[in-house]
């Protein structure tokens, strides 16, 4: 039990270490996000630790399609949020502050924020119910994997997007 937590663990530092390492380098280039390819190496990581840790059995196996699709989409999704987002604020930057505050429609804010959440919410139904039946299969000592490498998985994130605005902090 002891080398599959250390697996574990080691897998999620392997897997926050690419978003430490776009936080640490975005400073130095200017850009606020991961690129592309870093989120979808991102998610290959976190897919492939998941899967690892719950070492299913052929019977559960059936059910890990769904769930892997619904992991992606939701990543895809948030990917395409981020884009929207950094559109918005690049499209921003050559106005003064005020110039922003004057122009930005309060009804259209609210609209696309209730949009943007609609579609979380929508992908967090999606990852829930691609969870459900192969979550119903799961061991005790699955169960428990599963809840470490959440945990680990949002720890080592949590970290990483601290020292990313640590950095951004320091450049201003």
């Amino acid at each position: 039990m002891i080398k599959k937590i250390a697996f574990a663990a080691t897998a999620v530092l392997i897997t926050a270490s690419p978003l430490a390492f776009a936080a640490e380098t975005s400073s130095t280039v200017g850009m606020r996000h991961p690129s592309a390819a870093d989120l979808n190496a991102l998610t290959d990581a976190r897919v492939g630790i998941i899967k690892a840790a719950l070492q299913l059995t052929p019977d559960q196996e059936k059910y890990w399609p769904a769930v892997e699709e619904a992991i992606r989409a939701r990543a895809k999704n948030q990917q395409a949020r981020f884009e929207r987002v950094a559109e918005l604020r690049d499209s921003m930057r050559d106005s003064s502050p005020m110039e922003v505050v004057r122009e930005r429609n309060p009804v259209e804010l609210m609209q696309r924020r209730a949009e943007m959440l609609t579609q979380r919410a929508t992908d967090l139904k999606k990852l829930a119910d691609a969870w459900d039946p192969l979550y119903k299969t799961l061991s005790t000592d699955q169960k428990k994997r599963m809840a470490f490498a959440t945990y680990a998985a949002m720890h080592g994130m949590r970290d990483a997007i601290e020292r990313r605005i640590e950095s951004e902090d320091d450049d201003d």
